[in-house]
């Protein structure tokens, strides 16, 4: 997802990965080493806010390695290093849609792969990416700022899964802030 993100445009010394594969140089995967990482990096910059989730979920949160991060310790990392700024988070897991009330705001932009009593699709190990990221990645290049590419990557997740016949529909849920829609950078 980093190359891919660094591809799309965001500056690499910008992207920072957590990751819990093996081998993964990045230390321990929880809430208090991404809020710490978030916040040195809205130091040293003076963007907005982009954090993108991609891993398993429960009705709880999504999976960090051993632990839940939960909708209410992303909304507190976010508010302590994200304030002000124009926020997008995006968050690719199963039942990722508890995390749009907690996280709603007026400067913030919040999509999820699924509504938050539905799971997504597209996790198997032939599966390079979840269908949502892969929609997602796939519609960025066509779209021109980041509600654009929320509803697209809405309307190819319904797509895929009407073609695999998979359901129920996952349903990703998008949030828009009232302030947010003229802060987000447009693009092509």
């Amino acid at each position: 997802m980093t190359r891919d993100l660094i591809a799309l445009g965001f500056a690499r010394e910008n992207v920072m990965e957590f990751s819990a594969r093996p081998g993964a140089s990045n230390g321990p995967v929880n809430a208090q080493a991404i809020g710490n990482a978030l916040w040195d990096l809205s130091n040293r910059t003076r963007g907005g806010c982009l954090l993108y989730f991609s891993s398993h979920g429960s009705p709880d949160g999504v999976v960090l390695g051993d632990s839940i991060l939960q909708p209410n310790q992303l909304a507190r990392i976010l508010t302590n290093s994200c304030a002000g700024r124009p926020t997008v988070v995006v968050v690719s897991a199963c039942f990722s849609g508890i995390f749009e009330p907690a996280l709603a705001g007026a400067n913030r932009l919040i999509l999820t792969a699924a509504r938050g009593d539905r799971t997504s699709f597209g996790c198997g190990q032939t599966d390079r990416y979840p269908y949502f990221d892969e929609c997602l990645l796939s519609v960025w290049p066509r779209s021109d700022g980041f509600p654009t590419l929320g509803r697209e990557a809405q309307n190819c997740v319904a797509a895929r899964e009407k073609k695999e016949h998979v359901g129920p529909p996952s349903e990703p849920q998008m949030s828009i802030g009232a302030n947010i829609e003229s802060e987000l950078p447009k693009w092509r």
